[in-house]
């Protein structure tokens, strides 16, 4: 599984200006940005000196900038740790206009919540996900893929089991406990392991904490944490046009597969089915989102389900047009698997349909295209849907 990561182009790109770029631990910020600025002034504050000193003089940054005037980019790295050097670079922002600032972060949570200046909107907000199936340059393999997600800092390691439990951890201690984000990380822990149960489902924030015994108030602040540290998220139901009574509550995924699979507790008594099939539909999900994240126009990623039950998992629309995608955890393609499409076409004629699928064969069933999922992900770039 290792690759050379150097060698690998992401299919995020640069915006110009000022700009935030957001995203896990892990997902490749700072190799990012160190291929697309390498000449640039770059502050580290995962570096305990740097952090120790611009912690207790701000101020200090304006002095790294001026005494490095042929630097015409600054980045700095994980901004969230210090957010009060953000005045310091509105400031710098209004001195001089030639010189450009990329702030890279793995926490939206202390940004937000301590009201601080976010540049006064002079910075684009953008997102760096997992590797997609296209970036990797032909080395993608689904089976790999599923086990252990797509996270570079796992995909690129010699033993990448051992490196996506160390990285959930990571997060527990140094973010979580570090930060002073739960009062109990035990109990944390406990949340991350019952909401891996609704890896791929509709949340029921009532059953998680009956399972973890503590209030829903809690759960919804557990789950306000993961999502701050972009480390799940919640897809929304599509309601445009709807003519049904359609569910209400949305559907939630962890960012990555690896780590929905770290967190899911597998014993003799689980069926490798439970867990196979959220680990596909997610690692669909992650691509999805990703290319609509990178996708230069307003895609943006839905499901579809009534409240008789009948489901859509995915829906993009946008600029691309109308998607419908279903995807199932099975070597053939049987009628059933339709019926969630068939209902949605009544209702949007003008859109395509897609089912995803663990066979080999491209079909065309009831004018529903039937791909290979490793097919599809291999074909999955930003800015024009596949052609498959």
């Amino acid at each position: 599984m290792s690759l050379k990561m150097t060698t690998l182009t992401r299919f995020l790109e640069p915006p110009q200006g000022h700009f935030f770029l957001l995203g896990p631990r892990g997902t490749g910020k700072t190799s990012w940005t160190k291929q697309h600025f390498p000449n640039a002034l770059r502050v580290d504050l995962l570096d305990p000196v740097q952090l120790r000193e611009l912690s207790a003089r701000p101020e200090r940054l304006k002095e790294l900038v001026a005494g490095n005037p042929e630097r015409g980019c600054v980045v700095i790295d994980e901004i969230q740790k210090c957010p009060a050097l953000l005045e310091v670079v509105h400031g710098l922002i209004e001195e001089d206009r030639t010189k450009r600032f990329v702030l890279t972060g793995s926490s939206a949570r202390k940004l937000r919540r301590e009201g601080v200046n976010l540049l006064g909107g002079r910075a684009v907000p953008l997102s760096l996900h997992p590797f997609m199936a296209a970036e990797l340059d032909g080395e993608f393999r689904l089976e790999p893929a599923l086990r252990h997600g797509l996270l570079p800092v796992v995909w690129a390691s010699k033993d990448p089991d051992e490196q996506v439990r160390a990285y959930n951890g990571l997060y527990l201690k140094e973010e979580v406990q570090a930060e002073g984000l739960v009062r109990n990380v035990g109990g944390f822990a406990r949340f991350l392991e019952a909401i891996s149960f609704s890896h791929a489902g509709v949340l029921n924030l009532a059953n998680i904490a009956r399972e973890c015994q503590i209030s829903r108030t809690t759960v919804e602040g557990h789950l306000d944490v993961l999502e701050d540290l972009l480390l799940g998220w919640r897809l929304p139901i599509f309601r445009r046009r709807a003519k049904r009574a359609l569910a209400v509550h949305p559907k939630f995924y962890f960012f990555d597969t690896g780590i929905y699979r770290a967190n899911r507790p597998a014993g003799p008594l689980d069926a490798p089915s439970e867990m196979e099939g959220p680990a596909l539909e997610g690692l669909v999900a992650q691509h999805l989102r990703a290319w609509c994240a990178y996708s230069k126009g307003s895609s943006s990623l839905h499901y579809w389900q009534t409240r008789s039950g009948t489901e859509v998992d995915f829906v993009v629309y946008g600029r691309e047009g109308l998607q419908a995608v279903e995807v199932k955890n099975s070597g053939r393609v049987r009628p059933e698997d339709l019926r969630g499409l068939r209902a949605w076409v009544e209702e949007y004629p003008e859109s395509e349909r897609w089912l995803l699928y663990r066979g080999r064969d491209r079909l065309k069933r009831d004018g529903v295209r039937c791909v290979p999922v490793g097919d599809f992900l291999n074909a999955l770039k930003p800015g024009k849907w596949p052609k498959l």
